[in-house]
């Protein structure tokens, strides 16, 4: 009868040992479930909220913070539009059904990115005044994006081209019949563009029966800073 009890007695020993052991196994285990879960979900914090911003207007990379996306794409012969993005919109586009013959144009606010006004320059059957004072209304500093469509210059003038040099341009005085043209630049500067270009009408080289291809451009235009 002793020994059976002092068995039973170590029997009873081992079992506690057994079962402490494996609580603080679970214990410890579960810890580190606590652990790794806790390391998983500051991680992705920390990954959403140091992720690259997506480029807009298909660009091939983002835009720093103290300028704006753009992209511009001229017309194709008299069959498919221009489209004109800002900032990751596009405002003006065949799709839209908001473009037209001669100068689709967007005039932006250069310090909040606002749209200002758009539309179209009917340069085949407009009237030259009109299309001059509508120019010459655009307020200094303000970002200017064109794109021509079918054709840009039946109604064009040397004082609507100037208008266009005050801008930035250096290609409008080579614009002609038929070319495609694109461009951004800023009124009332005379700051030279960096974004234009201008695809000749050329019948040993149009890919389009009389007409030229497609010209585009686009980049991060620099916003001007508020100092008040």
């Amino acid at each position: 009868m002793r020994y059976r009890g002092i068995f039973t007695l170590t029997a009873v020993i081992l079992i506690i040992i057994v079962t402490s052991k494996f609580f603080m196994d679970s214990f410890h285990a579960h810890e580190k479930a606590k652990e790794v879960i806790g390391f998983y979900q500051i991680h992705n914090i920390f990954i959403s909220a140091t992720t690259t911003p997506e480029p807009k207007c298909s660009l091939s990379k983002p835009c720093p913070p103290d300028s704006f996306a753009f992209s511009i794409h001229s017309g194709a012969a008299t069959v498919v539009g221009p489209k004109i993005c800002f900032d990751g919109k596009n405002i003006m586009s065949h799709i839209l059904n908001n473009v037209g013959p001669g100068l689709n144009i967007v005039v932006i606010n250069d310090t909040n990115g606002v749209i200002e006004k758009y539309g179209y320059l009917n340069m085949i059957t407009g009237d030259s005044g009109q299309i001059l004072a509508y120019l010459k209304d655009i307020k200094p500093g303000m970002i200017v994006l064109v794109a021509s469509y079918d054709d840009a210059t039946t109604k064009m003038t040397d004082e609507i081209r100037e208008t266009f040099v005050a801008m930035g341009s250096t290609l409008i005085g080579s614009l002609n019949h038929r070319d495609n043209w694109v461009f951004a630049g800023r009124a009332g500067t005379k700051i030279k563009s960096f974004y234009e270009k201008l695809l000749v009408s050329d019948e040993k080289t149009n890919v389009f029966d009389g007409w030229p291809g497609m010209v585009k451009v686009g980049g991060c235009f620099p916003r001007t800073v508020d100092d008040t």
